[in-house]
C-alpha cells in the first residue's frame, strides 16, 4: 500500500517539473523561437502570404470601385451633354430656324412653291 502511495508522489513530482519546466521554457522564449516558430515555420510563411494576398486585394478591389465611379460620373455627364446637344440640334434644324439662318447670312436661297418632282430618263 504505501508503493502506491509514493508512486502517485513521484508522478505528482515529475507532472510538477514537466509544468515548471513548461513555464520556464515559455517565460526564457526558448520554447517559442526553438520549438513554436521553427516547427511551423512553412505554415507562419503561408498564412503570411495569404495576409499580404488578401491586403493586396482589398487595395485593388478600392481602386476598381473607385474607376468604376468615376466611369460612371463620366458616363452620367456624357449622357447629359448628348441630350443638350440633340435638342440644340433639333432646335436649329426646323424649317423655321433654317430659314432666318439662311436670310441672317445673305445668301440668295428661296422656299419652294412647288414641291419637287421627279425627272424619269428612258435609255
Amino acid at each position: 500500500m504505501e508503493g502506491t502511495k509514493y508512486k502517485k508522489k513521484k508522478d505528482k513530482k515529475t507532472r510538477n517539473s514537466k509544468t515548471g519546466s513548461f513555464m520556464k521554457e515559455l517565460l526564457s522564449g526558448s520554447m517559442v523561437s526553438e520549438k513554436i516558430i521553427l516547427k511551423n515555420l512553412g505554415y507562419i510563411a503561408f498564412i503570411t502570404l495569404l495576409a499580404a494576398i488578401y491586403i493586396a486585394n482589398r487595395f485593388h478591389a478600392e481602386k476598381v470601385t473607385r474607376e468604376t465611379s468615376k466611369l460612371q460620373q463620366e458616363v452620367k455627364d456624357l449622357r447629359s451633354e448628348s441630350l443638350s446637344t440633340s435638342a440644340n440640334l433639333m432646335d436649329v434644324s426646323r424649317q423655321s430656324e433654317v430659314e432666318r439662318m439662311i436670310r441672317q447670312k445673305g445668301l440668295n436661297l428661296e422656299v419652294l412653291k412647288t414641291p419637287p418632282y421627279k425627272l424619269l430618263v428612258n435609255k
